[in-house]
C-alpha cells in the first residue's frame, strides 16, 4: 500500500515493487496493491476513510491477513486502520525489523535486531499511554491499563539499557580483532551496497567460502570477513556488509551502527552495484547516503558495476567515480577485479619522512603497522624513518604523531583527499 504526494508513476510502482520484494523475503504473498495521491497524510488514517474502506473490502474478498504500509505509520493510525480493516495491519519499518529477525544468525545480529525492535516500540507504547491518561481527567481515571503500560516502558527501558551492554561488550570483542589485524599491516577492503546487489556471491568468489548467498533482499546481516591473496601478493582483509536500501530504518542504522564500524576503518570501499536493476541509479544514491550518515564518503570507493552478464545491463548514469563492469560469476572478470583493487591500494601510495623521538616506541609502532618501512636510521635520539603509505591512512594518523613526518613537496600531491 502506497500513500504520499504525487510523483511518477514508475517511482510509486517501483517503491511498491520493492515493498512487494521485502513482503516475498519474509514469506508473505503479495494479493493486491492500492495507491492513493494525497497532498498530505491524514493525521488519522494516513490515507483517506473510504481508501480504507476500500481495502478493507479486497481484504475480505481475498481472505488476507495482513496489510503493509510502505509509510511508517502512527500508534492512532494503526488502530483506526485496524478498526476499519479486518486483518494485521503494520508498516514497512516494521516489514523490515521483522526481516532482520528472520534473519541475524549471530549474538550480535540478534541483539542489534532485538535493540532497534524495542526503541521501535517504545515510543508508541508512550504514545498509547498519553491517549489514554487523556480519557478522563482527575483522581480515578488512571485504570489498571494504563498503570501496565507504565510497567511495560520501564520494562522495556531496562531491556534497552541491557542490550546496549551486551552490544558494548561484543564492540569492545570486534575492536580487539580489528585492532589484531591492523597490527599485521593488512589492507582491510569492505563490501558495500544496496540489499541483493551480489556483494556475497562476490565474497564467495574472491575467496572461496560458503556465506549464503539468495536472490532475496537482506539475505546477509551478519558481517564476514576472509583473507584475499592478490595477484601480486597483497594480503587484504575482505569484509562483506549488510546491504542498504532506500529510507532504511533509522533505529537499524543506530543499532547496526557497531558492525557498520568496519566500514569506516576500511582502506577502500567495493560499492557494489546491481547494474542489471532498472533503479541502479537510485540505489547508488540511496548507498551513498547511508555512507555519509556513517561519516565514511570520504573512503576511497571503487564501483562494481556488477551482474552485466544479466539482460538489461546498463551503465547506471550516476557512476562517475572509479568503476569496472563485470560479473561475479566469470573468472576473467574475478581476475581484473583483483587487478585494480591492487592498483587503487598500491597506486595512491605517498611517500612519509618521519623523525620520531627513540623513547616513543607507541609511534614507531603505528608507523610499522600503517606503512610499509623502506628505510630506517638512528640519529641521536630519533628514529629517522622513510615509508609508503596509503592516503587513506595517512590522513587517519593522530595530529600529535603527524607533526613528526613529512611528505616531500611536489612528488605525491595533496594528501589531505
Amino acid at each position: 500500500m502506497g500513500c504520499g504526494p504525487k510523483r511518477d508513476e514508475w517511482e510509486i510502482l517501483s517503491d511498491l515493487a520493492e515493498l512487494e520484494q521485502l513482503a516475498d523475503t519474509a514469506k508473505a504473498d503479495t494479493v493486491g496493491r492500492f495507491v492513493q495521491f494525497r497532498e498530505r497524510p491524514d493525521p488519522a488514517w494516513l490515507i483517506g476513510k473510504g481508501k480504507a474502506e476500500e481495502i478493507a473490502l479486497a481484504a475480505e474478498d481475498t481472505e488476507a491477513d495482513l496489510v503493509i504500509f510502505d509509510r511508517e505509520l502512527s500508534p492512532a493510525q494503526i488502530r483506526n486502520l485496524e478498526g476499519i480493516i479486518p486483518c494485521k495491519i503494520i508498516d514497512r519499518t516494521q516489514l523490515i525489523l521483522d526481516i532482520f529477525a528472520q534473519r541475524a544468525q549471530t549474538r550480535e545480529g540478534r541483539i542489534q535486531v532485538e535493540l532497534a525492535q524495542l526503541q521501535y516500540l517504545l515510543p508508541r507504547l508512550s504514545g498509547r499511554g498519553r491517549e489514554m491518561s487523556r480519557l478522563g481527567g482527575g483522581i480515578g481515571t488512571r485504570g489498571p491499563g494504563e498503570k501496565k503500560l507504565e510497567t511495560d516502558r520501564r520494562h522495556i527501558r531496562r531491556l534497552i539499557a541491557d542490550l546496549k551492554r551486551e552490544l558494548d561488550e561484543v564492540k569492545k570483542h570486534r575492536q580487539l580483532l580489528r585492532t589484531r589485524r591492523k597490527k599485521t599491516g593488512t589492507y582491510q577492503v569492505a563490501l558495500v551496497g544496496y540489499t541483493n546487489a551480489g556483494k556475497s556471491t562476490l565474497l564467495n568468489r574472491l575467496t572461496g567460502s560458503g556465506v549464503l548467498a539468495e536472490d532475496k533482499l537482506f539475505a546477509t546481516l551478519d558481517p564476514t570477513s576472509r583473507r584475499l591473496v592478490l595477484p601480486a601478493g597483497t594480503e587484504v582483509i575482505l569484509t562483506d556488509t549488510v546491504g542498504f536500501i532506500r529510507n532504511l530504518p533509522h533505529q537499524l542504522v543506530a543499532a547496526f551502527r557497531s558492525t557498520l564500524e568496519q566500514v569506516r576503518e576500511a582502506d577502500l570501499l567495493l560499492h557494489v552495484v546491481d547494474s542489471s536493476h532498472p533503479e541502479a541509479a537510485e540505489q547508488i544514491a540511496a548507498v551513498e547516503k547511508v555512507l555519509e550518515e556513517l561519516d565514511a564518503s570520504d573512503i576511497p570507493v571503487l564501483m562494481v558495476l556488477n551482474k552485466a552478464d544479466k539482460a538489461g545491463f546498463r551503465i547506471p548514469p550516476r557512476s562517475s567515480r572509479e568503476a569496472v563492469v563485470m560479473s561475479a560469476l566469470r573468472d576473467e572478470d574475478l581476475s581484473v577485479l583483483c587487478e585494480r583493487i591492487e592498483q587503487m591500494l598500491k597506486g595512491d601510495a605517498i611517500l612519509v619522512e618521519a623523525r620520531i623521538p627513540a623513547d616513543r616506541g607507541d609511534w614507531i609502532s603505528e608507523l610499522f603497522r600503517d606503512g610499509e618501512v623502506l628505510h630506517s636510521r638512528i640519529d641521536g635520539l630519533e628514529m629517522v624513518m622513510e615509508l609508503s603509505m596509503s592516503r587513506e591512512r595517512f590522513r587517519r594518523i593522530s595530529g600529535e604523531l603527524k607533526a613528526h613526518l613529512h611528505v616531500p613537496d611536489g612528488r605525491f600531491g595533496d594528501t589531505d583527499g
